[in-house]
């Protein structure tokens, strides 16, 4: 598998982000996968808010997710089944102003891949629409993908054995979020400018309808769930 990054020019909102993504994405071969940050996705779509105070952040924060609680850095919360920072809300790269998640991660890698599909007569094309966020009790950010396109973001083992023939019970691969972690090591969370890059030779099962709800846990069912009712 090879990833390559492109660095690019500043993005400014409003912009339409098909016509710049074309300029990076010259020539795209069968079994693709295009990797977009989303902030450029959430710039395309204005999803920006400018000047606004303490308490105006936390209120967005509030409406931007399903469950919030303080902590002594951010807002711990939840939207569309992941757990991130502040919903999702940055002031990074974002020249003073706060910038939202896009509105529909897995619509917009949908029209983008449909674009492309088009463009270059393919087949089989993926796209993710990454994001980054800690893992709990480790250091550092990893990426992953608020929404996906074009291939099964989950790679199921419990119909095969494993090397001493035994059946798998419960193993399963988060292929999306894996590519995302991979294709965010490169892309770079500082200055880099390099919002875009191509994933060749993943090892996915492409398809053109994706279950949108494959990665998700039910909070009930999830290993961290009884730490959310500890202390909510």
């Amino acid at each position: 598998m090879k990833i390559k990054a492109s660095k690019t020019r500043i993005f400014k909102p409003g912009e339409n982000l098909l016509f710049f993504l074309e300029k990076y994405f010259l020539c795209l071969a069968e079994g693709d996968i295009l990797v977009v940050t989303s902030k450029i996705v959430a710039l395309a779509e204005n999803r920006v808010v400018k000047n606004v105070s303490d308490k105006q952040k936390r209120e967005i924060i509030n409406s931007e997710s399903e469950f919030q609680m303080e902590t002594k850095y951010v807002y711990l919360t939840i939207k569309e089944g992941i757990v991130m920072a502040n919903a999702g809300v940055d002031e990074s790269n974002a020249n003073g102003d706060l910038i939202l998640l896009p509105k529909d991660s897995f619509l917009s890698a949908a029209k983008i891949r449909n674009h492309f599909r088009r463009k270059f007569s393919l087949k089989n094309l993926g796209v993710i629409i990454t994001d980054s966020r800690v893992i709990p009790l480790r250091s550092g950010i990893t990426g992953v993908a608020l929404g996906y396109a074009g291939f099964h973001g989950l790679k199921d083992y419990r119909q095969e054995e494993d090397i001493f023939g035994r059946p798998f019970h419960f193993s399963s691969v988060d292929m999306a979020d894996s590519l995302a972690t991979a294709a965010v090591l490169l892309m770079g969370e500082g200055a880099e400018r390099q919002p875009v890059a191509v994933i060749s030779g993943a090892p996915v099962s492409y398809c053109n309808k994706v279950n949108k709800n494959e990665l998700r846990i039910d909070i009930r069912d999830d290993m961290y769930g009884p730490l959310f009712r500890k202390f909510k």
